[in-house]
C-alpha cells in the first residue's frame, strides 16, 4: 500500500521532480530496506519513497513511448495493423508507424478510426492511406482524468482518423493475430468478439449503457471475472475427469494435473483475447493463485494477493492510477479480509447450501461496498443497484451466456452456430432484465467530483478497515473497534471534504481553443464542439456536477468576444485575430476587465498580469488554479 501511495503522489503531481535528487533517495531507500530491518517507522518512509522513485524511474528510462511532436493532418503513411477494436458503428485500428512517417526516434503506435468497413483490413495487413493524427488531450482540468498519461503509459502515441486507404499486403502467416482473424469471420457475433477476442466496443452503445446502469459494465471487459470462472470451469472438468483415471492420480494428485491444464488452456485464452492490459493482469494474479495450489499453500490469502499487487506493480507502476487494477484489489482484498477464518467444512449437506447461498450474497455486497469509491471517483456515478444486478445477472452469464459462448466459438470454426444463437436468445433475456432495473427511479446517481484528497481519504479508510488488529480481548470499546472507528472518521473527512468543494465557474484547456462559462448554474461554451477535445466537455460538466449526456450549449460570442462576469472578476475570451488585433489595447487598459484569454499567444510588457496562459479554472472568489503541463508524458523527449 505504502508503494502504491508513493507512485501515485509521483503521477498526480502537477510538476516534474529532480531527476538527480530523486535518483539519490531511490538508492537510499533500497539500502535502507536491504539493511534496516527492525525500525518500522523508517521502513514505512522508505518503501514509500521507493515507489515514489520507482515509478520516476520507470517512467523516464522504461516506457519508452514516443511523443507526438506536432498534429499530423492530411499525410500518406504505410502502417501494420496490430490490433483492431470493433464496434457496431465504426472500426477503429492500432497501427503501428514508420517512425520516419511522423518524425519521431522510434517507431509509435496510433490509433484511427475508419469508415469503410467493406474493405475492412485484418491484424497483420499492411496498409497505407491519408491519416489525420492527433497528440492525445492532456489532462483538461485539475484532478481529472489524465488521457495523455494514461496513453503514454499503454504505448500509444496519436489518435485520429484515415481515409483512402488500401491494403498493401495480407498476413497469412499461422500466428496468433491469424487466429483471431479467423475466429472473429466464423463466428461473426459480437458475443465472440466481447467475450472471446476481447474487443471494448464489441456491444452495441445502448446495450452497453444498459449493462452499465444496471452494475453490470464490467462483463464486457475480459478480467478478474473472466479468469475466475474460466479457470475454476476448467479446474472442475479436469479435476474429475483426472479423478477417473486411477493409473495417474496413483502417482499424480488429481489437483496438481488439473491446475497445470486449466492453467495453459486459460494462457492460450489471454493469447486469443489480445492480450489486453486488463486481461493479463488478471491472468497474471490467476498464475499467483495456481502455483499457491499447486505448492500445497491457501490460494486466496493476504500473503499471496500482496504477492500478485507486488509483481504488478514492479511490472508497471501506473497500474495502480487505472480504475480496473484499483476495481480488481478493492474487492480481494474486502472480500479475503471478510471472510477470512470462516469455514464450510464439517457441515451438513443443506447447511452447505446455505453457507453457499450466504457466500453468494456477501461477494456481491462486500464487493459493491469496497469498489464504491473507486467506481464515484472515476465514473461520477454510482449505479445505485449494482448489487441487485450482479446477483441476478452474474449467474446468468456464469452458467449460460459465457459457456454457450465459448463451446460456440469453438463449434463456429466447425459451421455450426446454434449455440451462439441459442446465447444470442439468452443475452437478449439478461438483457431485458438489466433494463428493468435501470429502469428503476435514480438508477444511475451522479456524484459531484471528488478530490483527490477525499479520494486518498477514503482509501485510508478502507485500509484501515482491513489492516488495523483489533483488540478483542480489550475492556475499552475503542479497542476493539479501532478498525471501525478509524474507517468511520475517514468517510466522515472525505464527505466533508466533497460537500466543502468549491467549484469552478470558469474552465479553459491549455490551447484555449475551448473555454466553459457557467450562466445559472448551467455551463455553457464557446462552441458545440472540438475534436481535439472530446473528453473536454464531459470533463467540465462533472466538475459542474452535470450529466454527461447533456447538451453542448454554445454561448456565440459577439465579434469573437465574450465577456464573462461575476461578482469577483470579469474575463474577457478572444476567440479570433481580428477581434484581438483591434481590442487587446482597449481590454488592457480597461480597469474593469480582470483577466484575458487569447486562442493565440499574445505578450503585452504592461497587461501580462492580466494575461493567462495554459490550461486553468477560475473559481467564484477569483482563485485561478493551472492545468499540470510540464510533465514528462505531456512533451516530446529523445
Amino acid at each position: 500500500m505504502l508503494l502504491a501511495l508513493g507512485a501515485g503522489l509521483y503521477f498526480i503531481l502537477p510538476f516534474e521532480p529532480n531527476i538527480k535528487f530523486i535518483g539519490l533517495a531511490f538508492i537510499v531507500s533500497i539500502i535502507l530496506l536491504l539493511f534496516n530491518k527492525q525500525n518500522l517507522i523508517l521502513r514505512a518512509i522508505m518503501l514509500f519513497i521507493f515507489g515514489f522513485s520507482y515509478a520516476i524511474f520507470y517512467t523516464h528510462f522504461i516506457v519508452g513511448t514516443p511523443v507526438l511532436k506536432y498534429d499530423v493532418r492530411d499525410k500518406n503513411i504505410t502502417a501494420t495493423v496490430i490490433d483492431i477494436d470493433e464496434s457496431d458503428n465504426k472500426t477503429r485500428l492500432v497501427l503501428q508507424v514508420n517512425a520516419s512517417d511522423l518524425n519521431l526516434a522510434k517507431n509509435a503506435n496510433v490509433r484511427v478510426t475508419i469508415s469503410d468497413d467493406t474493405n475492412r483490413p485484418e491484424i497483420g495487413d499492411i496498409i497505407s492511406g491519408r491519416a489525420f493524427l492527433f497528440a492525445p488531450a492532456k489532462i483538461e482540468a485539475p484532478e481529472t482524468f489524465d488521457y495523455a498519461r494514461w496513453a503514454y503509459f499503454n504505448n500509444l502515441t496519436a489518435n485520429g482518423f484515415m481515409t483512402d486507404y488500401q491494403i498493401l499486403s495480407h498476413d497469412d502467416a499461422f500466428n496468433v493475430n491469424g487466429f483471431r482473424n479467423k475466429i472473429h469471420n466464423a463466428a461473426n457475433s459480437f458475443l465472440t468478439d466481447g467475450l472471446v477476442l476481447g474487443y471494448k466496443n464489441a456491444v452495441p452503445i445502448p446495450d452497453s449503457n444498459i449493462w452499465t446502469t444496471a452494475g453490470v459494465g464490467h462483463i464486457w471487459s475480459i478480467s478478474g471475472f473472466h479468469m475466475t470462472l474460466i479457470g475454476g470451469w476448467l479446474f472442475a472438468i479436469f479435476y474429475f475427469i483426472l479423478r477417473a483415471c486411477g493409473f495417474l492420480t496413483r502417482r499424480i494428485p488429481a489437483r496438481y494435473t488439473a491446475t497445470i491444464c486449466a492453467w495453459l488452456i486459460l494462457f492460450l485464452y489471454v493469447c486469443i483475447s489480445g492480450f489486453g492490459v486488463a486481461t493479463w493482469r488478471a491472468f497474471l494474479m490467476t498464475t499467483v493463485l495456481f502455483l499457491a495450489l499447486l505448492l500445497g499453500r491457501n490460494a486466496v490469502s493476504m500473503r499471496n494477493i500482496s504477492i500478485a499487487f507486488l509483481i504488478l506493480f514492479f511490472v508497471n507502476p501506473h497500474f495502480v492510477t487505472q480504475v480496473g487494477f484499483q476495481l480488481s484489489f478493492a474487492a480481494i482484498f474486502g472480500l479475503i479480509w471478510f471472510f477470512d477464518g470462516q469455514t464450510f467444512e464439517n457441515k451438513s449437506r443443506l447447511e452447505k447450501i446455505k453457507n453457499g447461498f450466504y457466500a453468494a450474497i456477501m461477494t456481491s455486497v462486500i464487493a459493491t461496498i469496497f469498489t464504491l469509491p473507486f467506481i464515484a471517483t472515476h465514473f461520477n456515478s454510482v449505479p445505485l443497484y449494482s448489487l441487485v444486478g450482479n446477483l441476478i445477472l452474474l449467474p446468468i452469464f456464469s452458467f449460460a451466456i459465457m459457456p454457450m459462448v465459448l463451446i460456440g466459438t469453438l463449434c463456429s470454426g466447425f459451421g455450426f452456430h446454434m449455440l451462439l444463437d441459442y446465447a444470442m436468445v439468452v443475452y437478449n433475456f439478461a438483457l431485458g432484465i438489466a433494463q428493468k432495473i435501470a429502469d428503476w427511479p435514480a438508477s444511475n446517481i451522479i456524484i459531484p467530483h471528488i478530490p483527490t484528497s477525499a479520494f486518498v481519504i477514503f482509501v485510508l479508510g478502507l485500509m484501515f478497515l482491513i489492516l488495523v488488529k483489533p483488540l478483542m480481548k480489550a475492556k475499552l470499546w475503542i479497542y476493539r473497534r479501532a478498525n471501525y472507528l478509524l474507517f468511520g472518521v475517514c468517510i466522515i473527512i472525505g464527505v466533508i471534504i466533497i460537500a466543502t468543494r468549491q467549484t469552478p465557474v470558469f474552465y479553459a484547456t491549455s490551447d484555449h481553443e475551448l473555454v466553459g462559462m457557467v450562466y445559472d448554474g448551467k455551463l455553457e461554451f464557446n462552441k458545440a464542439r472540438a475534436s481535439n477535445h472530446y473528453f473536454a466537455f464531459n470533463t467540465f460538466r462533472q466538475l459542474n456536477n452535470e450529466p454527461p449526456s447533456d447538451k453542448n450549449v454554445r454561448r456565440k460570442c459577439p465579434d469573437g468576444i465574450c465577456i464573462y462576469k461575476s461578482e469577483n472578476f470579469t474575463v474577457a475570451y478572444i476567440q479570433k485575430f481580428v477581434p484581438l488585433h483591434k481590442n487587446i489595447v482597449k481590454l488592457c487598459r480597461d480597469d474593469d476587465i480582470d483577466f484575458i484569454v487569447s486562442y493565440f499567444d499574445i505578450s503585452g510588457p504592461k497587461c501580462n498580469h492580466k494575461i493567462l496562459r495554459n490550461g486553468f479554472v477560475i473559481y467564484k472568489s477569483g482563485k485561478i488554479e493551472y492545468t499540470p503541463t510540464s510533465r514528462w508524458w505531456d512533451n516530446p523527449h529523445e
